[in-house]
């Protein structure tokens, strides 16, 4: 492995429509940073005012001191009784992808665990479009209240490498609420392939630079990624083939016009199960449960270890009492009835991370991958 590759891997490869009806929002419970400064809401400023200036009022003016501290302190209390029922409505969970995908299939899966536990329905919407940016700034400019939540995945923290300016701060403006499940990424080739695993794969694919390809849902992708990822921890160079998305890069690779792809198993169940594409390796620390006739990467001597993860977010401001009721009701939705076997079909592994450990894992993986991205030249196009 060359110095430059043997530099990057060290970096790199081993970190361990449908619209609802909107109603009135709730009463803001907690202040909203502004130019980086806490801004009272309007009703907890007049009753903040009142009381300062309650001492000044004649008794005359039909209202006492003690009336006027009274009115000051319900005005305060107001917002913590808002907390205290939330939901009183409806929740919308936007996916910023079309029907159908990983997402989609996930955010439907624990829907109705998450609005029974909650006591109120939770209404999915798909708004895809502009590389999951759509959905994910239709969250960022929703009402701090609690009732726009955004079911973000792996390419929430790849596409701020991607691109110049966006509408939205991944930091600035949404915060973790908490993470749903991850699920590791493999590497798939096609059955005419002269390579039973990712090793002997590296193993042509050194001897023949350029000359084999992997298929991505576009530039920036995390099949993209993935892909990159496995040249650097392999000091390979291999082809890379751009589709508009993930499944007709699998449909390709199906029909053998690709050598492989990277992708979870859920993205490529189908074409698994029939024997129209085979797994090659998957890039955990150890073999799904699902698929344990396929290797690991590290098995192989190939140290590489990624995974497809999914989480709740809400915009920035979300009262901390919200997410932490939506973040306490996660690990039971996981645990409902008949979720175990519905999510290693998928082979989705529950992780019910809060806020913190969430957050900090979308922070690591904005630092990885905008290294490849700088490091590899990759840019939005």
């Amino acid at each position: 492995m060359h110095a430059d590759h043997r530099d990057l891997h060290r970096h790199l490869v081993r970190p361990e429509a449908a619209r609802m009806t909107r109603s009135a929002p709730a009463p803001e419970a907690s202040a909203h940073a502004v130019d980086g400064h806490p801004s009272t809401p309007a009703s907890m400023g007049a009753g903040v005012a009142a009381a300062h200036d309650a001492t000044a009022l004649p008794a005359a003016a039909g209202m006492t001191r003690r009336a006027l501290l009274g009115a000051a302190g319900a005005a305060l209390a107001a917002p913590a009784f808002a907390q205290a029922d939330w939901p009183t409505r409806p929740i919308r969970l936007i996916v910023p992808f079309a029907p159908g995908g990983s997402s989609d299939v996930l955010a439907r899966l624990i829907q109705p665990g998450l609005g029974a536990a909650l006591g109120q329905s939770v209404i999915v919407e798909n708004r895809s479009g502009a590389g999951s940016m759509l959905g994910t700034e239709a969250v960022a400019r929703a009402p701090a209240d609690g009732y726009t939540l955004l079911l973000a995945d792996l390419p929430f923290a790849i596409v701020p490498a991607l691109q110049a300016r966006m509408p939205y701060d991944v930091e600035r403006d949404l915060v973790p609420v908490v993470m749903v499940g991850a699920a590791p990424l493999l590497i798939f080739g096609h059955p005419s392939l002269a390579a039973r695993n990712a090793a002997e794969f590296a193993a042509l694919a050194r001897a023949r630079p350029g000359h084999y390809t992997y298929g991505s849902g576009g530039v920036g992708a995390a099949s993209h990624m993935m892909g990159e990822l496995f040249q650097i921890a392999t000091n390979t160079q291999i082809t890379h083939v751009p589709y508009r998305g993930g499944g007709p890069a699998i449909q390709d690779l199906a029909a053998g016009n690709l050598n492989t792809v990277f992708v979870t198993v859920a993205s490529a169940a189908p074409q698994l199960m029939s024997g129209q594409i085979r797994g090659l390796g998957v890039m955990a620390n150890e073999r799904m449960r699902s698929h344990p006739d396929i290797p690991t990467f590290r098995e192989q001597g190939i140290d590489l270890v990624a995974e497809h993860w999914w989480g709740l977010l809400a915009p920035r401001g979300t009262p901390e009492a919200v997410v932490a009721k939506i973040a306490a009701a996660m690990p039971g939705v996981l645990g409902g009835a008949g979720m175990a076997e519905r999510l290693e079909a998928l082979a989705v592994i529950p992780k019910p991370d809060g806020p913190g450990p969430f957050g900090e894992r979308i922070r690591q993986d904005i630092a990885r991958y905008g290294q490849i991205a700088r490091s590899r030249g990759i840019t939005a196009q």
